[in-house]
């Protein structure tokens, strides 16, 4: 999954730069890692590798809600939330509680993805004690003191008045709003200029109240530590929290039929293009073709789109595409940046070039290298403690088995010509939606013809 976090500098990030981080493998150095099913003495479920290769533990985290779980009219009080709860808590102002962090360097963030409030600790071994009683305080006793929510909320705001010029900001945002319109997976976590400045410290308290609960955490803890010791931890930090979350039923939803464009006037040298439609929900039995076509038309250098886009014609410097998949949809979705006078030549290559592929589907050859190429990135993408918990949290998310990392490549080695050809129609075979945000003339902007189906 994608996410618009604030984290250590609380900036949201956006729909593009989330997507492609959400497939995730394992590095040489934990490939062949023991991954435990740690169970506390109160509890509290953790999956857990033991690693003292250096003397470092990270634990990665997210509880169920994120900004699907804020308020009709109030999007932002997630990511507001997850930047206060470490601007003081208990009796630790602002200033104390980030001397503490500081001081025994731990590094501590949130964040709030449309599906998850989600925490990160990373410490030394020897400062582990500080670090979880700082996250505990964090969980359990977040001040939201006037003078801090202010200044997260100008931050906040200040980040959302940029986006009204960048394109590929505006872009995000017009297109999951054609996506899912009034879903609750159209909005932006990080909010607009209309809600942030209405939510309020009773907002705050009461998403706290309703989301960080024990029943739907989730965590994954990388590092330096034993078991026994790791199981007392998790107690003392999560243990205090509420049984169960309170949380607000999310309606499943597929994104809007394709083919739909939309334009957003703005005056800017470069016009972006965004481009997608509905998806493959990860736990489809053809979710691992279509990842694996993807990345035949979209996932890097060698796709096709960026061959037929950049190479053949000049018209841009990058093109991507990748999967994005939620706990209620799933989309597939790309970017590209191109001179505005050249819009209307990118937006048909990229459309030619899909249609090509949902008719015909990719060749053996292009199915034969992209295998090769995504089982041998498994081994170079995870090369830290930090990356590996990221992972594992990930599996949980997405409820994969905890052995997955051992079954990944077999899984992808069995995705068969056919099966990839079955999932290219599905993705791409009723078109695009597209937005198009710069000078490009209106007419560009027109609906397109619905390329026919194959055979």
């Amino acid at each position: 999954m994608i996410r618009f976090s604030i984290g250590a500098q609380r900036v949201a990030s956006t729909l593009i730069a989330g997507a492609v981080l959400l497939v995730l493998a394992a590095s040489p150095s934990h490939a062949a890692a023991k991954i435990q099913r740690l169970v506390s003495p109160g509890g509290i479920e953790a999956w857990f590798v033991q690693d003292a290769t250096v003397p470092l533990i990270a634990m990665e985290y997210a509880f169920s809600g994120g900004g699907a779980q804020d308020p009709a009219g109030k999007s932002g009080v997630g990511n507001l939330v997850a930047g206060l709860l470490d601007e003081g808590s208990g009796d630790l102002d602002s200033k104390t509680f980030h001397e503490r962090l500081e001081r025994r360097a731990i590094e501590l963030s949130f964040s709030s993805t449309r599906d998850y409030f989600r925490g990160s600790l990373r410490m030394l071994k020897d400062n582990k004690d500080e670090a979880f009683d700082l996250l505990h305080l964090a969980l359990t006793s977040p001040r939201f003191d006037t003078s801090d929510v202010e200044r997260i909320r100008a931050q906040v705001l200040s980040g959302l008045r940029r986006d009204t010029t960048n394109p590929t900001s505006l872009a995000s945002r017009k297109f999951l709003e054609v996506a899912f319109g009034d879903h609750p997976y159209g909005r932006q976590s990080n909010g607009t200029l209309d809600s942030v400045p209405k939510i309020d410290v009773a907002d705050m308290k009461d998403y706290v109240r309703r989301v960080i609960a024990k029943d739907t955490l989730r965590i994954a803890v990388v590092g330096d530590v034993d078991a026994d010791t790791l199981g007392k931890l998790l107690d003392k930090t999560f243990g205090g929290l509420p049984a169960k979350a309170s949380l607000t039923p999310l309606a499943e939803v597929e994104a809007t039929k394709p083919p739909q464009r939309a334009f957003v006037p703005l005056d800017v040298p470069q016009t972006v293009v965004t481009f997608g439609g509905p998806g493959i929900r990860r736990h489809d039995p053809n979710f691992m073709a279509a990842y694996v076509v993807n990345h035949i038309l979209g996932g890097g250098s060698s796709s096709r789109l960026y061959k037929e886009v950049r190479e053949k014609r000049g018209l841009a410097y990058s093109v991507y595409e990748s999967l994005l998949w939620m706990d209620r949809s799933a989309l597939f979705i790309g970017n590209t940046g191109t001179r505005a006078d050249r819009a209307g030549e990118t937006v048909d290559a990229i459309e030619d070039e899909i249609r090509r592929i949902a008719e015909e589907g990719p060749t053996q050859k292009e199915l034969d290298e992209a295998k090769s190429y995504l089982k041998g990135s498994q081994m170079l993408a995870l090369d830290t403690s930090s990356k590996l918990a990221q992972a594992l949290l990930q599996y949980q998310l997405d409820k994969l088995p905890i052995d997955y990392i051992e079954k990944r490549n077999a899984i992808v080695d069995a995705v068969t010509l056919d099966d990839a050809k079955k999932a290219a129609q599905k993705l791409w075979g009723q078109g695009l939606l597209t937005v198009v945000v710069g000078r490009t003339p209106q007419a560009a902007a027109q609906p397109a013809v619905a390329p026919p189906k194959a055979n």
